[in-house]
């Protein structure tokens, strides 16, 4: 009797604790899935993959010297139109963190960040800012325009978002993302004053911007300006007739002199604006090129998200002026 209560009792005690296991391998999955954490080796770079050039170079700026950063947008790619390749997902699938823009930017690669998100830190950099400051995407037929990068403040809260990630994911290197942020963050509290100044040297009545698609929107609420674009916020549908005609009727009659083409997108359309106004015997001239959904090439002024606010400010002030 004695040896049998024994039995059951270290079957009991048995039981237990392999319940005890299970349990704790349940919780151990659970905080996994919940919190991705970065696999690489802590003595090295952590390795970032982003999809737009702007994220690309603020990223760098912010993560200096302990971040391996991969862009997969280079200059002149249009993100509304942009799909990844097998390459890509071998970028997003080594990376530690993945940074993007959201807002549908990158409209056909959301089923693949979805993806990312489950097993990679994902961030949508416009993720923390305040709803009520953000343009309708009405004509994209999304919630929001995701063009964030024209208003310099709009770029503050995403060098803010992607310092916050980097500490939270490497608080051993927290001081220096908090320095390198802080002087990034100074040059473009510097930059949104001098857009604002130079704008303000424009004649109110000059201050119209056309361009071959609605990206400047934001630009033109902060710093005073009118945008028309030819096509809407995206460009995955093209300018029909009726809009080259609306277009240029609306130049005409308004004796505007310049419109401006883009790197990012062709400019077939814009030149029968062109053409169209020339038949109506009025002179429209090409402003200059301007860097919207991408920038310059690297190692050029126009390559870094600064130089390139100061390329489009400087060629919009020279023309309509």
């Amino acid at each position: 009797m004695r040896m049998l209560t024994k039995s059951r009792l270290s079957g009991s005690v048995h039981r237990l604790f392999l319940t005890l296991i299970f349990i704790g391998c349940l919780v151990v999955i659970s905080a996994c899935r919940e919190t991705p954490t970065i696999s690489s080796d802590t003595a090295g770079k952590i390795k970032v993959t982003t999809t737009i050039g702007m994220i690309t170079d603020v990223v760098g700026q912010v993560g200096g010297t302990h971040v391996e950063v991969t862009g997969l947008m280079k200059a002149g790619v249009d993100p509304h139109l942009y799909k990844a390749s097998q390459g890509d997902i071998a970028k997003l699938d080594k990376a530690d963190i993945i940074f993007y823009n959201g807002l549908h930017l990158e409209g056909k690669m959301i089923e693949i960040l979805e993806n990312m998100s489950k097993k990679k830190i994902t961030v949508a950099v416009s993720n923390n800012i305040d709803r009520s400051k953000l343009r309708s995407g009405a004509q994209m037929e999304t919630e929001f325009d995701p063009h964030i990068w024209f208003d310099v403040r709009h770029w503050i809260a995403a060098t803010e978002s992607i310092r916050d990630t980097l500490i939270k994911h490497d608080p051993a290197n927290a001081e220096e993302y908090r320095t390198n942020a802080e002087a990034y963050l100074n040059q473009l509290k510097v930059l949104h004053q001098e857009v604002t100044d130079k704008i303000s040297t424009l004649p109110e009545q000059s201050r119209i911007l056309v361009t071959a698609h609605d990206a400047f929107g934001y630009f033109g609420d902060a710093y005073g300006v009118k945008v028309m674009g030819l096509q809407g916020i995206s460009t995955a549908s093209e300018a029909g007739t009726k809009d080259v005609i609306d277009l240029r009727d609306y130049l005409v009659e308004n004796k505007i002199k310049a419109v401006f083409i883009e790197s990012s997108i062709p400019r077939k359309a814009i030149d029968a604006v062109i053409q169209g106004a020339k038949e109506k015997g009025h002179l429209l001239i090409i402003g200059g090129e301007l860097f919207s959904d991408a920038m310059g090439e690297a190692g050029t002024q126009e390559g870094t998200y600064i130089g390139m606010v100061r390329h489009n400010v400087e060629t919009i002030v020279n023309a309509l002026n």
